[in-house]
Protein backbone atom coordinates (compact mmCIF):
# COMPACT_ATOMS: atom_id res chain seq x y z
CA UNK A 1 0.00 0.00 0.00
CA UNK A 2 1.42 3.35 -1.05
CA UNK A 3 0.47 6.52 0.75
CA UNK A 4 0.89 9.80 -1.06
CA UNK A 5 1.27 13.17 0.65
CA UNK A 6 1.09 16.44 -1.22
CA UNK A 7 2.91 19.53 -0.04
CA UNK A 8 3.63 23.03 -1.26
CA UNK A 9 0.11 24.40 -1.20
CA UNK A 10 -0.84 27.65 0.44
CA UNK A 11 -1.80 31.23 -0.27
CA UNK A 12 -0.32 32.88 -3.36
CA UNK A 13 -1.05 36.17 -5.08
CA UNK A 14 -2.42 36.29 -8.61
CA UNK A 15 0.42 36.08 -11.08
CA UNK A 16 2.62 34.26 -8.61
CA UNK A 17 4.12 30.80 -8.64
CA UNK A 18 3.88 27.69 -6.54
CA UNK A 19 5.39 24.22 -6.71
CA UNK A 20 3.46 21.21 -5.48
CA UNK A 21 5.24 18.02 -4.50
CA UNK A 22 3.92 14.51 -4.01
CA UNK A 23 5.81 12.26 -1.59
CA UNK A 24 5.31 8.50 -1.42
CA UNK A 25 5.50 6.43 1.77
CA UNK A 26 7.38 3.69 -0.04
CA UNK A 27 9.45 3.56 -3.17
CA UNK A 28 7.29 3.81 -6.26
CA UNK A 29 8.64 2.10 -9.31
CA UNK A 30 7.12 1.13 -12.61
CA UNK A 31 4.55 3.87 -12.47
CA UNK A 32 2.48 3.83 -15.64
CA UNK A 33 0.54 7.04 -15.21
CA UNK A 34 0.88 10.03 -12.88
CA UNK A 35 -1.38 13.02 -12.61
CA UNK A 36 -2.56 16.06 -10.74
CA UNK A 37 -6.25 16.71 -10.16
CA UNK A 38 -8.00 19.57 -8.49
CA UNK A 39 -11.39 20.02 -6.91
CA UNK A 40 -13.45 22.97 -5.78
CA UNK A 41 -16.45 22.66 -3.46
CA UNK A 42 -19.55 21.47 -5.24
CA UNK A 43 -17.70 20.24 -8.31
CA UNK A 44 -16.18 16.96 -9.46
CA UNK A 45 -12.47 16.37 -9.18
CA UNK A 46 -10.87 17.37 -12.49
CA UNK A 47 -7.75 16.14 -14.23
CA UNK A 48 -5.46 19.07 -14.96
CA UNK A 49 -2.11 17.48 -15.86
CA UNK A 50 -0.79 14.00 -16.46
CA UNK A 51 2.42 12.30 -17.49
CA UNK A 52 3.06 8.73 -18.50
CA UNK A 53 5.99 6.36 -18.13
CA UNK A 54 7.49 7.63 -21.38
CA UNK A 55 7.45 11.18 -20.13
CA UNK A 56 4.65 12.35 -22.38
CA UNK A 57 2.49 14.93 -20.68
CA UNK A 58 -0.86 16.51 -21.31
CA UNK A 59 -2.75 19.40 -19.76
CA UNK A 60 -6.25 20.72 -19.37
CA UNK A 61 -6.85 23.83 -21.44
CA UNK A 62 -7.37 25.82 -18.26
CA UNK A 63 -3.73 25.35 -17.18
CA UNK A 64 -1.91 24.77 -20.47
CA UNK A 65 1.07 27.06 -20.84
CA UNK A 66 1.08 27.97 -17.14
CA UNK A 67 1.50 24.67 -15.27
CA UNK A 68 4.16 22.02 -15.79
CA UNK A 69 4.03 18.44 -14.53
CA UNK A 70 7.31 16.66 -14.07
CA UNK A 71 8.53 13.30 -12.87
CA UNK A 72 10.74 12.97 -9.84
CA UNK A 73 12.29 9.96 -8.19
CA UNK A 74 10.83 6.84 -6.61
CA UNK A 75 9.96 8.58 -3.32
CA UNK A 76 8.79 11.85 -4.87
CA UNK A 77 7.22 10.70 -8.12
CA UNK A 78 5.66 13.89 -9.44
CA UNK A 79 5.71 17.66 -9.13
CA UNK A 80 3.50 20.45 -10.40
CA UNK A 81 5.02 23.82 -11.18
CA UNK A 82 2.29 26.46 -11.19
CA UNK A 83 3.09 29.80 -12.80
CA UNK A 84 0.97 32.85 -13.52
CA UNK A 85 -1.67 31.58 -11.16
CA UNK A 86 -5.19 32.98 -11.26
CA UNK A 87 -7.96 33.17 -8.65
CA UNK A 88 -9.77 30.43 -10.55
CA UNK A 89 -6.87 28.09 -9.78
CA UNK A 90 -8.03 28.08 -6.16
CA UNK A 91 -8.80 24.45 -5.29
CA UNK A 92 -7.64 21.40 -3.41
CA UNK A 93 -4.94 19.69 -5.48
CA UNK A 94 -4.47 15.93 -5.45
CA UNK A 95 -1.70 13.77 -6.81
CA UNK A 96 -2.52 10.39 -8.32
CA UNK A 97 -0.35 7.51 -9.48
CA UNK A 98 -1.19 4.28 -11.26
CA UNK A 99 0.96 1.18 -11.48
CA UNK A 100 0.42 -2.49 -12.14
CA UNK A 101 0.01 -2.88 -8.36
CA UNK A 102 -2.86 -0.44 -8.12
CA UNK A 103 -3.70 3.22 -8.06
CA UNK A 104 -3.25 5.69 -5.24
CA UNK A 105 -4.41 9.17 -4.25
CA UNK A 106 -2.96 11.77 -1.95
CA UNK A 107 -5.10 13.51 0.66
CA UNK A 108 -4.92 16.86 -1.09
CA UNK A 109 -3.33 20.24 -0.50
CA UNK A 110 -5.18 23.55 -0.57
CA UNK A 111 -4.07 26.23 -3.00
CA UNK A 112 -5.64 29.65 -2.61
CA UNK A 113 -4.95 32.40 -5.12
CA UNK A 114 -5.90 35.77 -3.72
CA UNK A 115 -4.54 39.24 -3.23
Amino acid sequence: QVQLVESGGGLVQPGGSLTLSCAASTSTSDLLFMAWYRQVPGEKRKLIANIDSRGQSDYADSVKGRFTISRGDARNPIYLQMNSVKPEDTAVYYCYVYSDKGDYWGQGTQVTVSS
